[in-house]
């Protein structure tokens, strides 16, 4: 069984084809075949999307109790620190 890519390979992956397709340089069946793959990646792009959206939805639901804090940096931590910011 083939590993499927992850999200951001597919992405990768499916941005180049799309340039490669919008240049308009490549013969027909290349094109054709192109654009076939461009169609795969986007339908497992979409389902990765939706698992993604499910999990935060069961986070969300499992969390629904919970009372959510506002995050503050730990002191000294300069991404917390406007005064440092030159």
């Amino acid at each position: 069984m083939a590993k499927t890519p992850d999200f951001e390979q597919s992405m990768t992956e499916l941005e180049k084809l799309v340039e490669r397709l919008e240049r308009g340089e490549l013969p027909l069946e290349e094109a054709l075949k192109h654009f076939e793959r461009g169609v795969e990646l986007t339908s497992a792009c979409q389902a990765a999307l939706k698992a993604a959206e499910q999990k935060v939805e069961i986070l969300l639901r499992k969390s629904a109790g919970s009372e959510v804090a506002e995050f503050e940096p730990p002191s000294g931590d300069p991404a917390g620190d406007d005064a440092s910011t030159p």
